[in-house]
Parts: structure tokens; C-alpha cells; sequence
């Protein structure tokens, strides 16, 4: 699904782009059932360990504005999309079947006692 772009020039807050890769690192790594809450935690994580060392816990990085990005970095961008939700899909259907063997496991010790 690709998203029409428009003129409007958004700017990117310094160190958006690095606090939300390493949200998505720590979901990929974690495969939590709910995103919303986990990433809730993450973000309270973080402001407690920026609140003990009194600096941010992300790398400075400069700006960026909707015009300096290349097709080529749009499309990369798509694909790494496009592969996150495939490993997602591909995890919910791994915990899936999981369950289902699970199911099966209990009922046949069931039928034998």
C-alpha cells in the first residue's frame, strides 16, 4: 500500500528517527503481544534512564525535511516496511500453530485418562 506524498514539508524532531528504530529493534527482539503497552514501557524505560543521567538517551542527529529524501530511500523504506509486517505475520502465525499443538497435546492426554 503506498501512501501519496504531498508538498507539505514536515520536520522531523532531532533524534525522532533513532528513538523509533530503536522502539522497532526492541519489538522485533521482544515479539511482545501487545505493541501499545510494551511500547508504553519502553518509552517510560527511557525517561527514567534519561531522568537518572540527566541527558538523552538518543543520538543527536540533524534534521531532516520531506524534500531530502530520495525515491531510492522511499522505496528501501517501503521494503524494510514490507519485511517487518512479513516477520510479524510470520511470528503470529508461528505462535498459531504453537497454540494449536498445545490444543491438540491436551486433548489426546484428555482421551487417555
Amino acid at each position: 500500500m503506498s501512501v501519496p506524498f504531498s508538498n507539505t514539508h514536515y520536520r522531523i524532531p532531532q533524534g525522532f528517527g533513532n528513538l523509533l528504530e530503536g522502539l522497532t529493534c526492541e519489538i522485533l527482539r521482544e515479539q511482545p503481544d501487545n505493541i501499545p503497552s510494551f511500547a508504553a514501557a519502553y518509552f517510560e524505560n527511557l525517561l527514567e534512564k534519561r531522568e537518572k543521567k540527566s541527558q538523552t538517551p538518543v543520538k543527536e542527529e540533524t534534521p531532516v525535511t520531506a524534500l531530502e529524501s530520495s525515491e531510492e530511500d522511499k522505496e528501501k523504506e517501503e521494503q524494510a516496511a514490507v519485511k517487518i509486517q512479513a516477520i510479524f505475520r510470520g511470528h503470529l502465525a508461528r505462535e498459531e500453530v504453537k497454540k494449536m499443538k498445545q490444543d491438540d497435546l491436551e486433548g489426546k492426554t484428555k482421551e487417555n485418562n
